[in-house]
């Protein structure tokens, strides 16, 4: 459960650090990781990021990728703990 919080905040603030990167057109972090982060178990803070913070909202892999991984993260949730 612990695991889950963690990975979750670092979905979240990986989306806003990115996206003050982008506003400031400094080095920003590779698609590739956003996704891992969400795939690894972050999708539900990724998720919240995309739209807090309006970044990646209009990259289909994005808009499609992390709603599925939450999904699956929830299926397996609810399948493991209840």
């Amino acid at each position: 459960m612990i695991y889950l919080v963690i990975i979750n905040v670092l979905g979240f603030l990986t989306m806003s650090l990115d996206k003050a990167k982008a506003k400031k057109q400094k080095y920003r972090i590779s698609e590739n990781t956003l996704l891992f982060v969400a795939l690894m178990g972050g999708s539900l803070g990724s998720y919240l990021g995309m739209y807090c913070f309006h970044h990646k909202t209009k990259h289909w892999k994005f808009v499609l990728l992390i709603p599925l991984f939450l999904i699956i993260h929830i299926f397996l949730f609810l399948y493991f703990y209840l």
